[in-house]
């Protein structure tokens, strides 16, 4: 889609913000580029650890799809909130306003639910808080953003060794693993065949990532997939009982056990230099010796004239 002036809502469907001048930056930074700007988040108005009540974060969400001045609907921030929400999401409204959701980590699950409910893609990309309102903007982030936005294709390339050998197609899916995990089994998350599968998350001992992939595995999910693409799993701390059980431990295991290739070295998740993935996109995913391409296409675009 060709537009001739970018219009950005921001929301907080999830957590809150403990310094609202990242919320300014975000708007001024977003305002010098020449974009128009609609902030449905009130700091004055938190509630708790969340971006304001239940009502309130459902209501900016559903104002920010009904504008008609607005063309990308940003995540403040993640932390958690979104879980409490799904039942109430009007997804096929979001879906059929065209706008384009934003966020990773808790926005997994309105990824998930936005896919399962009315087909809707969105981007797993930047949010408020921690990219376009921080201090020092890490250009590769947003750089990659604005150029996925851009369309009509986005290509990934990572370099990273130990991955199999690949070639392959499909719709390229995922985000945070303890999100995604936590609606197997719900009405929120889609069933995708023949999918490539991306997950990251942070904090996360090894134990825990394998116990929610064999989750995965054993709901059936993994089976339909052709590919697991990790990203960034750090943050965990090990103890003197696991006796060497670390995560290249635990991922040896699982690429014995589980019955798709695993490939590492994706520049997704809690981690300052990120890629943005379309969710629902298509993806040729190209594997060999000493990296990866992602070519993405078939995905929701916006161009300014």
């Amino acid at each position: 889609m060709t537009i001739s002036r970018l219009g950005i809502a921001i929301v907080a469907p999830a957590g809150c913000i403990s310094d609202p001048s990242a919320l300014e930056r975000a708007i001024t930074r977003f305002e010098e580029q020449g974009f128009l700007v609609r902030s449905y988040y009130d700091h004055s108005c938190t509630h708790q650890r969340f971006g304001g009540t239940d009502t309130a974060r459902l209501e900016q969400l559903h104002a920010a799809a009904a504008d008609p001045d607005v063309h990308l609907i940003v995540a403040l921030r993640g932390g958690y909130g979104l879980s409490r929400l799904l039942p109430a999401i009007d997804f096929e409204a979001i879906a059929a306003s065209g706008k384009i959701v934003v966020g990773f980590s808790d926005v997994t699950a309105l990824h998930m639910g936005l896919m399962a409910k009315a087909g809707g893609l969105s981007y797993a990309g930047p949010m408020v808080a921690g990219d376009f309102g921080a201090i020092d903007q890490v250009a590769f982030t947003l750089d990659d953003f604005w150029a996925c936005l851009a369309g009509p294709t986005h290509t990934i390339a990572e370099r990273a060794a130990g991955n199999p050998a690949l070639d392959l197609r499909g719709t390229v899916w995922g985000g945070n693993l303890a999100m995604i995990s936590s609606l197997v089994g719900t009405p929120y998350f889609p069933r995708i065949d023949g999918g490539i599968l991306w997950l990251e998350d942070i904090g996360e001992h090894p134990y825990r990532v394998e116990r929610m992939l064999l989750q995965l595995l054993q709901s059936g999910v993994l089976e339909r997939q052709q590919a697991v693409v990790l990203g960034d799993f750090s943050g965990y701390r090990l103890g003197p009982l696991d006796n060497g059980y670390d995560f290249d431990t635990m991922l040896a295991y699982l690429r014995q056990s589980l019955p798709l290739p695993i490939l590492t070295g994706l520049s997704f998740g809690h981690i300052d230099r990120r890629v943005t993935i379309p969710f629902g996109a298509q993806g040729h995913l190209v594997s060999g010796a000493d990296g990866f391409t992602l070519t993405l296409s078939d995905y929701p675009t916006l161009r300014r004239a």
